[in-house]
């Protein structure tokens, strides 16, 4: 698979296709009976790994702006990356089908077409997009109509305070309140160790640093009850380290706020 030319080793990729072993695949062999068993137990397996794209904690159904944006990403990535995986497929498979225009091609050709030409002409695309997609998911300061919510974790709960709620500061404990169609941002710390605050369905994850202060922009186009976990793992009672938000209608929000303790947890 290599040979000498001027004491230089080079791998001639020519060889690669000439030496191949040759079989038949069983599926041809098999009944029709058994062909339709196969193909039903296929699709059914497949329906069940797509069953798992669902559910509270699912990030494949954005139920707010920013988290729609990151599910859109994911699925121009996905594009991307199965047109790269073609691209690539689609030339091994001509070199099987001519493998004497394979042995043709210079490696140079390879190495700096396969390696550097088509990767790029995917991958730049697919990174300038994700760089203004996660541009417009940072909280920018300055805002107009933006609530400010402080959220503090702890082994193993979170505790939420609402500083621009009427007759002062309010509090709750693992439920964050939220109005339905506005934006919110939600300070993030912790009191002991390092957390990772994050809803799936209304946006991205951060991290919650003692002693620091991370900010992330939530956004809930209906009302409802969102899901929130840690992300992170924090000890021995991580898994207990879930929260609900609560969307509500802007009408109800001040009344809600109103019915919460003005003492922080």
């Amino acid at each position: 698979m290599s040979r000498q030319r001027h004491d230089r080793r080079r791998i001639v990729f020519g060889d690669f296709f000439r030496d191949r072993i040759r079989h038949r695949p069983p599926l041809p062999n098999l009944t029709p009976q058994t062909r339709l068993k196969f193909t039903i137990s296929t699709v059914a397996a497949t329906t069940l790994l797509l069953a798992g794209c669902g559910g509270p904690l699912s990030t494949l159904d954005p139920a707010g702006p920013s988290a729609g944006a990151i599910a859109e990403l994911w699925w121009v990535m996905l594009i991307g990356g199965c047109l790269l995986f073609a691209g690539v497929m689609g030339l091994l498979l001509w070199t099987f089908l001519k493998p004497g225009a394979a042995a043709a091609t210079s490696p140079n050709l390879w190495l700096i077409g396969g390696g550097l030409v088509l990767p790029a002409i995917v991958l730049t695309p697919l990174l300038i997009y994700a760089l203004f997609t996660g541009e417009r998911l940072l909280a920018h300061p300055g805002a107009g109509d933006v609530l400010r919510i402080d959220a503090r974790a702890r082994q193993w709960e979170w505790s939420f305070t609402y500083p621009d709620a009427d007759n002062g500061a309010r509090a709750s404990r693992n439920v964050l309140h939220i109005p339905a169609g506005r934006p919110v941002d939600v300070r993030v710390t912790s009191a002991d160790v390092i957390h990772s605050f994050w809803v799936p369905r209304l946006g991205g994850k951060i991290d919650a640093i003692p002693g620091h202060i991370n900010v992330i922009r939530l956004s809930a186009s209906q009302p409802g009850t969102y899901h929130g976990v840690s992300a992170e793992f924090s000890g021995t009672g991580y898994t207990n380290m879930q929260f609900t938000v609560e969307a509500h209608p802007g009408v109800s929000y001040a009344d809600q706020l109103r019915r919460l303790t003005q003492e922080a947890p």
